[in-house]
């Protein structure tokens, strides 16, 4: 199971670890173009703070964020697993897991960034702001500049097995899966039950507890019909519908009583 997940906007504070090796990511097909985000977004930090402000979409109060940007090859890294916070992230805790449901963790879950791509929970990378939404002066949108080398590593990542796509829409559009892939990827959404609404902060929530929850029970569902089922036997109140034709995402509904 490759389970996809978007990154949170605030993050943890670097450390001092020892800095950033671009090698040691993961997927290594995707080095060439992370190369390229990291050498603009640094460019830009360094110059002009009004401009890189304006461009990175940043309040005054948050200001802070482009120095922080300008020092990314030599500032202190850490597991990404805990560099994202936010409320999916703290209602996942990775740090609580037992030892095997972190394994799992590192061997299924991939985070999406505007600035890495994808990383692996125990990736080691500085704390950065750089949306999926940014416009780079040099690059362009960052949501087409990932499309091309994603369609080329993503589907390997994924294997055989269920990809599960918790993404919000800004960060799916750097890879949509197509045909095979497709059929076995489900995509959820969280509703609040009474109002059949998405409610943001308890869409994340949710969505980090399910994680949790097939972590821990060390599931490992081989599709769509499959994970409904898993979901199901952990108290989740699913409805799903298997798509009308071949090469077509699922899409999943988990309903929740309560907003929280």
């Amino acid at each position: 199971m490759l389970v996809l997940l978007p990154p949170s906007e605030g993050k943890a504070p670097s450390g001092r670890g020892a800095p950033l090796k671009p090698e040691s990511l993961s997927l290594p097909g995707l080095a060439e173009a992370r190369q390229a985000v990291l050498d603009e977004l640094v460019e830009l930090c360094v110059g002009d703070e009004e401009k890189a402000r304006e461009v990175l979409g940043l309040s005054e109060g948050l200001r802070g964020e482009v120095a922080k940007n300008a020092v990314l090859r030599t500032a202190g890294a850490r597991p990404a697993g805990e560099i994202y916070t936010g409320v999916l992230y703290d209602a996942l805790d990775l740090a609580s897991l037992d030892t095997a449901a972190k394994r799992r963790a590192a061997r299924s879950l991939l985070v999406f960034s505007g600035l890495w791509g994808a990383v692996r929970v125990t990736d080691r990378i500085p704390s950065y702001r750089c949306s999926m939404g940014v416009k780079l002066p040099g690059l362009g949108a960052l949501g087409g500049h990932w499309r091309t080398p994603m369609a080329a590593v993503l589907p390997e990542a994924a294997g055989n097995g269920l990809v599960l796509d918790l993404r919000s829409s800004a960060y799916a559009a750097a890879w949509k899966p197509k045909g095979e892939v497709a059929g076995r990827t489900a995509s959820v959404r969280v509703l609040h039950a009474p109002t059949r609404k998405v409610v943001s902060h308890f869409n994340k929530a949710t969505k980090g507890r399910i994680v949790r929850s097939l972590l821990l029970a060390g599931a490992a569902p081989k599709g769509p019909a499959e994970l409904v089922e898993a979901l199901r036997d952990l108290g989740y109140a699913v409805e799903a519908e298997a798509p009308g034709r071949a090469g077509t995402a699922w899409a999943l509904d988990v309903l929740v009583d309560e907003v929280h």
